[in-house]
């Protein structure tokens, strides 16, 4: 499996709202105890990739892009 780690400021910003918006939109993602807000969820996304803790991926195999808190563990095999 070929994952890639895609820099932010790589994508052009009408890009990255495109690809946070279709991460936002997936069931089961969880932003804490009260249900926050479309606009909300994209500032929190927004700034986890901006602070660092998280990082946006490109999947080969199958051809998707994703987002990852850093310490997830397909990131750390990353770095194996």
């Amino acid at each position: 499996m070929a994952i890639h780690i895609i820099p932010v400021d790589r994508l052009s910003s009408k890009a990255l709202a495109g690809v946070i918006s279709e991460f936002i939109s997936r069931s089961g993602t969880d932003y804490g105890a009260v249900e926050a807000s479309e606009e909300m969820k994209f500032r929190q996304v927004k700034n986890t990739l901006e602070t660092g803790a998280a990082m946006l991926i490109f999947d080969d195999e199958t051809e998707t892009t994703n987002i990852l808190l850093t310490d997830d563990p397909v990131l750390k095999r990353l770095g194996e």
